[in-house]
């Protein structure tokens, strides 16, 4: 993921009517025979003409400031993400309420210039409608927005903290998200995975239920402050398109993909149903939360060797040969590489000199990868704790991605360094990984062989589909969930019960034993207790696979899309590159038109691209109930 110290979405366009043209002067006397007897008093400058000069000024002026703000709070928020100590937390949370309170005064302040948006240039303009989503706004009251700030850094330290402590081989320990999940990827006993998944959930989502309850209104007051309904409304709006139509195109977006989940669902509880008897898993319903080797039941792929159609078959698995030949920056210098192979700059020394690809040892750390830039000024860096795994291979091209971003628009006023919507900015890495086809880990030394045939065809997108479309409504719950909160619509008393009726309802999983209503399970997910929104990661699944079809297609492939790798193809690199570079300087509609020839989101990639599992996955199934 990116880490975004100020949530950068998209306003849509425009603002109040101006007038088509500027009423002419009222008549100043003189000869009527000879208007030009008496020499009119030349005017004085016009209202809107010393608004669009101040309108001008005023967007330097903040671009300069925010800089400086932005810049303390992403120095204070690495330091305290890469050593989480209390002082390190409490100037996160310091210089985290000083940009939240900057951004709150200057989205008031620009608010003035609305009448005159259609006669700004497009720049000035652009600027001003971004504003308005420049973050999370802090409430008018100093201490509630000090309390917001706070209490922001408190979470999000509680869950780098958090530990699922369990007795295993007769002894208790006491497992950091890495270790819990690394359980969840291998132990194949219910009884195990029980413990740690239950104890994951309880030490960390109740330690932050009553943060999180006080955390609403007061995020909530910092949006009304500036002419939102609540973070809902706000977050929904950010797309270039009123905050309704953006709801309706999620759904429609999820309507066009569900077919295919619910075919590799059916096919899953089916198969876990036979590893673990009816007793654990019933062979009819919603699939148990902490059976699918993940801890938030978002990606499948730690069973595909229970859940591969063809075993014996060729098919991707690169981990143990990464094991043996590639440490931790070497991963990371395999997937420069890729980048660099499409014309694009290697990453500069700092990187590598700055960047976090290990647990500190003796300190406590956030382990969730995240790429930043953190000076915005190509001061690029990742944050990993990375293991020697093919998933953890694909997830620093991922991480990548977002440095190669920054590092096309960081000479951009700091309003336009970002995706042009967020689903852009995680897209891009994902884009690359689906270029990691056999044949691409074969060329890079990783594979010896790869069998083209459809038994191995099969398996590829099985394993890749255990990932991509096993994520798709997890995608789409968490935001949904949270616009229901933020909106009012659901009270605390009701946030685990709503939680898990949307995942049930979405996503056909459900939690391993009974729920309270005094836990907070929403919070074991790092990205509620971080306030980072997360339907950029359902569009990006979108948006990747639109991407790669357009890359592609540039790059000369002509047979299947799922054999497509563009590595080292400099046509469709400076394709990617020039829209890496337009930032947030335009609406993505325009930016996707660029590179797509589409202006709408369209998942007709993913179903082309996944074409041949989807048939395979219905015949399995014929005869099921691939229902929940």
């Amino acid at each position: 993921m990116r880490k975004t110290l100020f949530v950068l979405a998209l306003a849509a366009c425009g603002g109040p009517k101006a007038p088509d043209t500027i009423p002419a002067p009222p008549p100043s006397g003189g000869n009527a025979e000879d208007p030009i007897a008496k020499p009119l008093p030349m005017p004085a400058q016009s209202s809107d003409e010393a608004l669009i000069a101040e309108a001008k000024q005023f967007v330097a002026d903040t671009d300069k400031e925010y800089r400086r703000v932005a810049v303390a709070a992403s120095l204070a928020a690495w330091a305290n993400e890469t050593d989480i100590t209390p002082a390190h937390e409490d100037a996160a949370a310091k210089t985290a309420a000083d940009q939240s309170k900057f951004l709150t005064k200057a989205i008031k302040a620009a608010r003035k210039f609305e009448p005159i948006l259609a006669k700004l240039d497009a720049s000035t303009r652009r600027q001003l409608e971004l504003l308005r989503f420049a973050g999370q706004p802090a409430p008018d009251d100093p201490a509630q927005a000090d309390q917001l700030a706070k209490i922001g850094a408190e979470m999000s330290s509680i869950y780098g903290k958090g530990k699922a402590c369990v007795k295993r081989a007769g002894k208790e320990e006491c497992l950091g998200i890495d270790d819990a999940s690394k359980v969840l990827q291998k132990s194949r006993k219910p009884d195990e995975l029980l413990a740690v998944w239950t104890n994951w959930h309880d030490s960390v989502g109740r330690a932050e239920k009553d943060l999180f309850g006080k955390f609403v209104p007061l995020a909530n007051a910092g949006a009304k402050g500036v002419g939102f309904k609540d973070v809902s409304d706000m977050w929904k709006s950010g797309y270039d398109m009123p905050g309704d139509a953006f709801e309706a195109e999620t759904d429609r977006l999820w309507g066009q993909m569900k077919p295919l989940y619910d075919q590799l669902h059916c096919y899953t509880r089916r198969k876990i149903n036979k590893m673990y008897g009816e007793k654990v898993q019933p062979k009819l319903g919603a699939i148990k939360a902490h059976l699918t080797g993940n801890m938030w039941a978002q990606s499948w792929t730690w069973l595909y060797k229970e859940l591969e159609p063809y075993p014996g078959q060729a098919s991707i698995d690169v981990t143990p040969t990464i094991a043996k030949t590639l440490d931790s920056k070497k991963m990371v210098k395999f997937a420069e590489a890729f980048y660099t192979s499409l014309g694009m700059p290697e990453l500069p020394a700092t990187f590598w000199e700055r960047s976090m690809f290990d647990k500190p040892v003796g300190k406590e750390a956030v382990c969730h990868a995240s790429a930043w830039d953190v000076t915005f000024a190509n001061d690029l860096r990742i944050k990993m704790c990375i293991q020697k795994t093919q998933e953890e291979l694909e997830v620093v091209h991922h991480e990548l991605g977002h440095n190669y971003y920054f590092a096309a628009y960081y000479t951009l006023p700091m309003l336009f360094q970002n995706g042009a919507n967020d689903g852009f900015h995680e897209a891009i890495g994902d884009t690359i990984t689906l270029s990691m086809t056999p044949a691409y880990y074969k060329e890079r030394g990783l594979l010896k062989d790869v069998a083209k045939n459809e038994k191995a065809t099969i398996n590829q997108q099985m394993q890749s589909a255990l990932e991509r479309i096993a994520f798709l409504p997890f995608g789409l719950v968490i935001d949904k969930w949270r616009w229901d909160v933020y909106s009012g619509k659901v009270t605390p008393d009701k946030y685990n019960e709503h939680w898990w009726n949307l995942r049930a309802k979405y996503q056909g999983v459900v939690p391993p034993a009974p729920r309270a209503a005094t836990d907070f399970d929403p919070g074991a997910k790092y990205h509620v207790p971080a306030n980072v929104a997360y339907t950029r990661y359902f569009l990006a699944r979108v948006l990747q696979f639109q991407f790669h079809r357009a890359l592609c297609k540039k790059a000369g492939h002509t047979g299947p899309l799922h054999e497509c790798s563009i590595f080292k193809n400099k046509e469709a690199g400076a394709a990617f590159w020039k829209t890496l570079q337009a930032g947030a300087s335009k609406p993505w509609q325009e930016t996707l038109f660029e590179l797509t020839g589409s202006r709408d989101m369209d998942a007709t990639a993913i179903l082309e691209y996944f074409a041949p599992l989807k048939t395979w996955l219905e015949q399995q199934n014929k005869g099921q109930v691939c229902t929940w």
